[in-house]
């Protein structure tokens, strides 16, 4: 049956109307939970992070030099009245007319308000220093203001951000131990059909070898996925009908590779409409047609069941898979980068469809940039995938690109 929330039915899909029915079938992230800082990398945010503290804590000394309160009238000769480190305090305000050798990151003593590099002083026996170019300075030169950089109760972080190891390092300096992030999603792979064979394993003359679980299990495992990989199915509906409706039970997606198309074997269709609910299976995309979606079972499972071929599984994946992942994970608002670049060639493509083709991107002298095809785009020609740096967009207004156009780039990001 079709999904109650639109009307798709048999309809082709344009990639716009895929991906709108997509944001209204998987839209609540995955629960919460406290992850400690050592953990963090790559998960996502479930609340804003707000600093405990000011950062820096203290204004504080940005050189190594004396620090003192600089008159209106510029003096030449200081007396030193003592030395604070970083990591110390000097205890007592700083006496108008005098200086504290001080270090980098050491807190300013009350009355004092500008620091002097070392390299503009002269010693003037052992308790006084001059100052050369007395005149250049600036009152308040080479201080760090305390919160200057962040400010306590300030927000630095939103929900919704995937940890990186930059956001990781901003968590450490304001003291945070830990965040509420949300949980990762559980995903089950499989591959389907009698020809496709395992690596390892004698290759049957009529065989392939899977390498789309493979692929898959790399790109889940990069987003921050737990992958449970289910092997290969033969093509038997009683077999896929049992193996999805067993993973159904206990993961948060289930995906699978091959068996969706008219075929007389394919049988991951027919097994959905008997577990769940199709939502659609036929979009305007070049390559991966056909992409079966929709819910298995009770808790309404989201599934996907991708092309056979190896390029298709990939493209697809990228396109419509990711983003409802990163959506459970809390990321509702994700979208591929993109960038614009001109062909060094002319690329072929075909109206009412989305044509992604394989491509390499650089940038010239004058910071323009250029793209080209990998060569030969057929959907299960894998090494040209080995060998792109992104995807060329060619949206489906248009009966293919001139050289030198300007054309949608994705480049690939750190699933690929």
């Amino acid at each position: 049956m079709s999904l109650s929330c639109f009307e798709l039915g048999e309809r082709m899909l344009s990639v716009g109307e895929a991906r709108a029915a997509l944001d209204g079938l998987f839209a609540t992230p995955l629960e919460t939970q406290q992850v400690p800082l050592e953990a963090l990398l790559g998960r996502v945010l479930a609340e804003p992070l707000v600093s405990p503290i000011d950062v820096p804590q203290n204004t504080n000394a940005a050189m190594d030099g004396i620090a003192l309160a600089w008159p209106e009238h510029p003096l030449r000769r200081w007396p030193v009245v003592g030395d604070v480190l970083a990591g110390q305090r000097w205890s007592q305000p700083l006496a108008a007319g005098t200086a504290l050798r001080i270090t980098t990151g050491a807190p300013l003593p009350d009355g004092a308000d500008t620091v002097i590099m070392s390299e503009q002083l002269a010693a003037d026996g052992d308790r006084a220093v001059e100052i050369s170019r007395a005149e250049r300075v600036r009152r308040g030169q080479n201080v760090r203001q305390a919160g200057e950089d962040i400010a306590r109760g300030q927000r630095v972080l939103d929900a919704g951000t995937r940890l990186q190891p930059q956001h990781l390092g901003l968590l450490a300096s304001l003291g945070l131990a830990g965040a509420s992030v949300h949980r990762r999603p559980r995903v089950a792979i499989f591959s389907t059909g009698d020809e496709v064979t395992a690596p390892g394993q004698p290759l049957p003359e009529a065989g392939i070898y899977d390498a789309n679980r493979f692929t898959l299990r790399g790109m889940l495992t990069r987003l921050g996925v737990e992958v449970v990989d289910l092997g290969i199915l033969a093509d038997c509906r009683e077999r896929v009908v049992s193996a999805l409706a067993a993973a159904a039970g206990d993961h948060d997606m289930l995906i699978t590779s091959g068996g969706v198309s008219v075929g007389q074997a394919d049988w991951i269709k027919a097994a959905l409409n008997e577990l769940g609910e199709l939502g659609f299976w036929r979009i305007a995309i070049r390559p991966g047609r056909p992409l079966a979606c929709g819910r298995l079972g009770p808790r309404q499972v989201p599934f996907f069941g991708l092309p056979g071929n190896p390029v298709a599984v990939m493209v697809t994946f990228l396109e419509f898979v990711q983003p409802v992942l990163r959506r459970l994970q809390g990321e509702p608002d994700w979208q591929p980068p993109r960038l614009t670049a001109r062909a060094e060639g002319a690329l072929d493509s075909r109206l009412e469809r989305v044509d992604f083709v394989r491509g390499i991107y650089r940038c010239d002298a004058d910071g323009q940039l250029w793209v080209r095809s990998t060569g030969a785009q057929g959907s299960g020609i894998l090494s040209s995938m080995s060998a792109a740096n992104c995807l060329i967009e060619i949206d489906a207004s248009r009966a293919g690109v001139a050289s030198g156009e300007a054309v949608t780039v994705q480049p690939f990001d750190s699933l690929i």
